[in-house]
């Protein structure tokens, strides 16, 4: 009986596992995501869902929702009461005085248009996702006008319950 050879994940995939860890600890169930950054295979810093520090999250107080009226007319509703994956993740970095430059973010989706620009600003030169954002054309575009490389596993767009 042959045996079968053990195949290590890709770094992309092993860094995305790692960011799928990181979500276990979100505290916001719409959207329970994770992000890691790692430059030259060494991580960085992590981040999740979650509330400011100190302040109530929505696994303990529900969720704290805006609806949103957009150009076309659409509306949707997102939960304001958390600091997203990416953000926290910079943050963490701010904190603790890591420069972000040169490196590259594992995230579950297309980051928003507020984190796309914290993402630019930072340096960051790769973005990494499990899947697309549904309002994610806008930060797309960013990427692809300040140079940074784009990356998606899936096609598939990932959506949001009481969207």
């Amino acid at each position: 009986m042959e045996e079968k050879k053990y195949i290590r994940p890709s770094w992309d995939r092993y860094f995305m596992q790692i960011a799928d860890t990181v979500a276990t600890r979100a505290t916001c169930d719409r959207g329970r995501s994770g992000c890691v950054i790692v430059r030259d295979r060494q991580i960085l810093v992590t981040g999740y869902v979650g509330s400011p520090t100190g302040l109530p999250h929505c696994d303990e107080v529900g969720h704290l929702m805006k609806k949103v009226v957009h150009e076309d007319g659409h509306e949707s509703n997102h939960c304001v009461r958390t600091v997203h994956a990416e953000q926290n993740a910079i943050c963490q970095a701010a904190k603790r005085g890591i420069a972000l430059d040169g490196s590259t973010l594992y995230c579950r989706m297309t980051p928003c248009r507020t984190c796309a620009m914290l993402i630019i600003n930072c340096g960051i030169q790769r973005v990494v996702c499990e899947k697309k954002y549904h309002a994610g054309a806008e930060s797309e575009a960013m990427f692809k006008e300040a140079g940074i490389e784009l990356y998606y596993f899936e096609d598939e767009v990932l959506k949001y319950d009481n969207q």
